[in-house]
């Protein structure tokens, strides 16, 4: 993988030579050997993108793609590891930024239930994420579940908005970790940003420190998966206690008077708030991309998962009404809500602990979203969307270390010169965007079987899923386009509820989960992609520009370069197996002369 190569010297020793890097490291297939090759490749686009966006994975071809990272990712995890990863990668500056922001701008004290909206579509999404982490222990986490169910074309989509997802949200945290380490040191928050007056506003505040967090981070994650586990154990530990701190503290000093109004923006000022405050849940579906390395994925996975989200959203349940309680919603400060309202109560020395706890909490996300973002982007290159180069698996360490460098950069250059305000509302598009896919993606796995389901149940599904998609849209454009209208959702609500009820009345499943499963299939993803696409509708318009740019971006990369490497990897893993099979025929007795240019693995 140009990591390593071994040179034969004049005495017949081998001389290793590192770092070494090759064009085939990066593009080795058969389209990119010559020019020639790749102006016949992009004549057969059309062709092409035909096949691989009708052509769906399996669950064996994901788990066989681990053979292309040369070495196998260790397996040390337990369920305990995820519950501490989960929290860890949830838990950080979206309690401690955003809550203040959305009390004092949108919601009020009624910021608890936009918390508790978010919190219970995050829990859907962490259902569905659980079925398929548990049924396919791959680390590329989404990725796999959508190319399994959904195709090549829309799990590449899904693959770029993960991958932004993680850079932005990582850049986030750090900017965030920057602003409570001047907080704690008793300075302003904005004291270590270095204005650049020659770059445009919003990215003229850059941030050194960020860097060189973002920095250490990477040299944690790559060192060890297990190691990280132990220092987000004690990083999460006592985030915990200064939580606690916070909620016991600070309801001493509550007032119920700061509760009125409850609801001063009013319904609609709750679901805003909510479309925000999504942020704050991003990172559990990291977790989901450890399943390669958890030693019992049946068992430790759905614990994992599920026991994280609902102490999380149980946490900032409790600190939104503390933080309320302490002051009234117009005198919350959007930037430190917590330290300000401690001072506001006569108690300016815990605003130091709740620095420290907000820094062991994002030090935590940093750390888990490292590691996750890394295996994401493993296993698409495994499959040779993105180049080879990056699957590679170190043999000592177990970790893939070009793609935890490669991210982790990425992450330091967007948090040194972008804001936090511009990076939260386009970072809950692109995880609303692949949680809703993931929910449609269980949906098709739990009721279509290739030659197991008929024609017309297949027929059937697809007219029901339309409808759940545009009744879902059209109620989300309702809501952004009718501030006092109701008559539309007696019309899309229906719809909604019918078309989820021909899935479950009219369409026998045809598949049953073998190892755990989520409840009241269709019900509970149907209502998670009802949810997703809701919130969707709150987010701004300049956010949905920039999504737009960014998927831009990723087709005009998927037609030049990722769908010609994909497109050749599977002709040669169709062709290996194939090879396999004839040599399987024969018994396995006969005597087989196997030349080196025969792959007799995908990927090798």
């Amino acid at each position: 993988m140009g990591i390593e190569s071994e040179v034969p010297e004049s005495g017949g020793g081998i001389r290793r030579r590192n770092c070494v890097c090759t064009k085939d490291d990066f593009l080795p297939e058969e389209s990119f050997k010559s020019w020639g090759n790749y102006a016949n490749a992009l004549r057969q686009t059309p062709t092409r993108l035909i096949e691989r966006a009708l052509t769906r994975s399996n669950d064996e071809a994901e788990l066989e793609a681990k053979s292309r990272s040369h070495h196998e990712m260790k397996k040390t995890l337990t369920w305990w590891d995820l519950i501490w990863f989960g929290m860890g990668a949830v838990i950080g500056a979206g309690i401690f930024v955003l809550t203040g922001l959305e009390a004092s701008q949108d919601a009020g004290p009624a910021v608890v239930l936009s918390y508790a909206v978010s919190g219970v579509s995050a829990l859907l999404s962490v259902f569905c994420y659980t079925e398929f982490a548990v049924e396919i222990p791959v680390a590329g986490g989404s990725f796999a579940y959508l190319r399994v169910e959904l195709g090549d074309f829309v799990a590449f989509i899904a693959a770029g908005n993960i991958l932004l997802e993680y850079v932005i949200g990582g850049a986030a945290v750090a900017r965030s970790w920057t602003s409570y380490f001047a907080t704690l040191l008793n300075f302003k928050p904005e004291k270590f940003l270095i204005t650049a007056h020659g770059l445009a506003k919003g990215y003229n505040q850059l941030d050194p420190i960020a860097v060189a967090v973002c920095f250490i981070i990477c040299i944690i994650a790559i060192r060890s998966t297990k190691g990280s586990s132990r220092l987000n154990y004690v990083a999460s530990i006592i985030h915990i206690l200064v939580i606690v701190f916070i909620i016991i503290c600070g309801l001493i000093k509550a007032d119920t008077k700061n509760y009125t109004p409850f609801t001063p923006f009013g319904v609609r000022g709750i679901f805003k708030a909510s479309a925000v405050l999504f942020f704050a849940y991003v990172g559990f579906d990291a977790v989901s991309t450890m399943a390669e390395e958890t030693k019992d994925p049946a068992r430790d996975i759905p614990i994992g998962l599920v026991g994280s989200m609902v102490i999380t959203t149980t946490v900032y349940c409790l600190l939104a009404i503390t933080l309320c309680l302490m002051q009234p919603y117009q005198s919350i400060d959007p930037n430190a809500p917590f330290s300000v309202a401690f001072k506001a109560v006569g108690w300016s020395w815990a605003q130091y602990i709740v620095a420290a706890g907000a820094l062991k909490g994002m030090t935590s996300v940093l750390l888990v979203g490292a590691v996750g973002q890394a295996r994401y982007l493993t296993h698409i290159a495994r499959t040779h969307m993105m180049p080879p180069w990056f699957s590679y698996v170190d043999e000592k360490t177990g970790t893939p270390v070009n793609a935890t460098a490669v991210m982790m950069s990425a992450t330091a250059i967007i948090a040194f010169f972008t804001k936090l305000e511009i990076l939260s509302n386009l970072l809950s598009i692109s995880t609303l965007f692949i949680f809703m896919l993931v929910a449609l993606a269980l949906l098709v796995r739990r009721y279509y079987v290739s030659g197991v389901t008929t024609n017309a149940n297949r027929n059937k599904l697809i007219i029901c899923i339309l409808l759940i998609l545009g009744s879902s849209i059209a109620t989300a454009a309702y809501w952004g386009l009718s501030e006092k209208g109701w008559i539309g959702y007696c019309f899309t609500v229906p719809i909604w509820v019918s078309a989820t009820a021909g899935i479950c009345i009219f369409i026998p499943q045809a598949r049953n989960p073998k190892l755990w499963g989520v409840p009241l299939v269709p019900w509970l993803p149907s209502l998670s992609i009802a949810i997703n696409i809701f919130l969707l509708g709150s987010i701004d318009k300049d956010s949905f520009i920039r999504f737009a740019g960014w998927t831009g971006f990723l087709l005009a990369y998927y037609f030049f370069f990722g769908l010609h490497a994909s497109y050749d990897t599977a002709k040669e893993f169709e062709k290996s197996k194939g090879w396999k099979n004839n040599i399987e025929e024969g018994n396995g007795t006969s005597n087989v002369v196997v030349s080196k240019d025969v792959p007799i693995a995908p990927g090798n």
